[in-house]
C-alpha cells in the first residue's frame, strides 16, 4: 500500500460549486458517461447551498489542495420508518488513489450517519467497477442480492402522467 498522507475533510463551501462540478466530471470521465453530465455550476451550487438544498458536498483535502469529493444526500426507507445516508457521489483524483483518501470520506459519511441517527449508509456502484468493489468491500460494505436500480427519465418520464 501506498505511502499515507494527512487528509482532512471539509464541508464544501458556495465558493466550491466549480470544483464540486469538476470532480463530478471526473468521475463521470472514468465511468466513461461523460455524455451524461448535463450539471452546471449553477445548478450544483442550488443543489447545494439554495434554499431547497437537498445534497452536501464534502471534500478531501491534503494541504490545500483538493483531491477528493463525495456528496451525500438523505434517503428515506418506509421498512425501517427512518432516514439513511445516501453516498450519490465519490470521487478521488488518480494520482492520490491508494493514500487512504477514499477510506477517511467514507470514514466521514458513516461519522454523519451515526451523528445523525441514522441506522445506515447506502450507494450504488458500477458492475464492471472491481476496484470500487474491492475498495468497499474491504471496508465491510456488503453488496445486496436481488436488487436492481431502475431510472425513468426523458421521453419515458414525460409520457408517465397522473390521468385526470
Amino acid at each position: 500500500m501506498a505511502e499515507q498522507k494527512k487528509i482532512t475533510i471539509q464541508p464544501a463551501k458556495p465558493g466550491d460549486a466549480a470544483l464540486v462540478l469538476e470532480f463530478i466530471k471526473g468521475l463521470a470521465d472514468y465511468e466513461k458517461l461523460t455524455d451524461e453530465v448535463v450539471a452546471t455550476e449553477d445548478n450544483i451550487h442550488e443543489s447545494l447551498f439554495g434554499p431547497d438544498a437537498n445534497a452536501e458536498a464534502y471534500l478531501a483535502y491534503h494541504e490545500n489542495e483538493a483531491v477528493g469529493c463525495a456528496i451525500f444526500c438523505q434517503h428515506y426507507s418506509t421498512y425501517s420508518g427512518r432516514s439513511s445516508l445516501y453516498l450519490e457521489d465519490i470521487f478521488v483524483l488518480p494520482e492520490w488513489r491508494a493514500h487512504g483518501v477514499g477510506r477517511e470520506l467514507m470514514a466521514y459519511g458513516a461519522g454523519l450517519a451515526q451523528s445523525r441517527g441514522y441506522p445506515r449508509m447506502e450507494w450504488s456502484v458500477l458492475d464492471w467497477n472491481e476496484p470500487a468493489i474491492g475498495f468497499y468491500e474491504n471496508l465491510g460494505a456488503e453488496r445486496l442480492e436481488g436488487w436492481y436500480i431502475y431510472r425513468l427519465s426523458g421521453d419515458a418520464l414525460e409520457r408517465l402522467k397522473p390521468t385526470d
